[in-house]
């Protein structure tokens, strides 16, 4: 596939990106395009491999050596069909998918991998502009009605699948806006909405139906559902968080993703968003305003002799009050007890010395 020698003669070369004084100015997409020549070396990179592994690190199934093979050859409607004929969103995977594909390329193993997500992008993008991809309603209806509950990535592939089987099909979804994760849950500039608009857009010449506020279970009984169609796809995605039960989750200013995302994306589509998550705060301090801070080399709260005090850095504050790094360590391990009595000499060693240099510059009016 692509050019026999195509992978020794031509290197990885992903799309340039915007300049970031560019880039901080708006929140889009910041990958340029390719050229012809740049996009046709990159096809040219794929393999003649006896077994394409990438086939299987694709989820979908992707035939990636014959897309790849007609980019070489610069027939990219060709090239749109191949990857069409198991993806009905690549101008969606070319942007957000993980690429588990290049991980399983076999280029990979000695070598960068075929640019394959910037290829699958790079070819829907060439079908839209060149009028390629247009609806595609079924020539006849089967009289069949499915209801698609979920208007995310799945719910749409399924919609959309289902449609152009001849069934009459409706999309709903609790939200106000059609695409779930991928116009809420998704930053602008990994995945412009007008492109998740444009999908939408084209779903609803082809006959599919789209609801939205509605939650099925909440304000939409399922009876209901059960009774007024055929058949019934379940395609909700989850905004349940995974928590971390770490050292500080509990602290001011730690959300979750799910909490700030589709509140900075209704911002910038131009909701008013009231009490939304913000990382502004008090104007930074400039460098003069700044005063350097000496080591403190005991704990303020230990107030025994100081023959007895421990090193700061041997020193742990608890819920129980405080006690000595190696005390806490013995009790695990004698070796890392040993480790960290050591580690706390050389801190205690270097604190010192670094007091000493300070008093000596400080005499010398340095």
């Amino acid at each position: 596939m692509g050019k026999i020698t195509g992978f020794m003669d031509f290197g990885r070369t992903a799309p340039e990106r915007r300049p970031p004084a560019q880039r901080v100015a708006d929140y889009r997409e910041y990958y340029h395009r390719w050229t012809d020549a740049q996009a046709k070396e990159q096809g040219g990179r794929c393999m003649d491999c006896a077994v394409p592994f990438c086939h299987m690190g694709c989820p979908l199934g992707n035939v990636i050596p014959e897309f790849n093979h007609q980019v070489w050859l610069g027939n990219w409607q060709g090239a749109l069909e191949v990857l069409l004929s198991t993806n009905n969103f690549p101008e969606f995977t070319g942007r957000i998918c993980p690429a588990p594909c290049e991980a399983s390329c076999v280029l990979s193993i000695n070598a960068d991998p075929v640019t394959i997500e910037y290829i699958e992008k790079e070819i829907s993008d060439r079908g839209f502009e060149q009028g390629w991809i247009q609806p595609a309603p079924p020539d006849t209806r089967t009289g069949k009605t499915v209801a698609v509950v979920g208007s995310g990535p799945s719910g749409l592939a399924a919609a959309q699948q289902l449609n152009r089987a001849g069934h009459s099909v409706t999309v709903l979804e609790r939200a106000d806006y059609i695409g779930g994760l991928l116009m809420l849950g998704i930053p602008d500039f990994k995945l412009d909405k007008d492109i998740v608009r444009r999908r939408v857009s084209l779903m609803a010449a082809e006959g599919v139906e789209f609801r939205t506020g509605v939650n099925v279970g909440v304000n939409y009984p399922a009876e209901k559902l059960l009774r007024e169609y055929d058949a019934i796809c379940l395609t909700g995605g989850s905004t349940q968080a995974r928590d971390l039960p770490v050292p500080g989750r509990e602290l001011d200013g730690v959300h979750f993703a799910m909490e700030y995302l589709p509140q900075q994306n209704r911002k910038l589509a131009g909701e008013t968003v009231p009490d939304a998550i913000s990382a502004e705060g008090p104007a930074p301090r400039r460098a003069s305003q700044i005063q350097p801070v000496m080591p403190t080399k005991y704990p303020a709260s230990n107030h025994r002799s100081k023959s007895s005090r421990v090193p700061v850095k041997q020193w742990i504050s608890t819920s129980a009050g405080a006690m000595p790094l190696a005390a806490r360590m013995r009790a695990v391990s004698p070796s890392v007890s040993r480790s960290c009595t050591k580690s706390g000499r050389r801190n205690a060693a270097a604190s010192s010395a670094w007091a000493r240099n300070t008093s000596r510059c400080a005499a010398a009016g340095e």
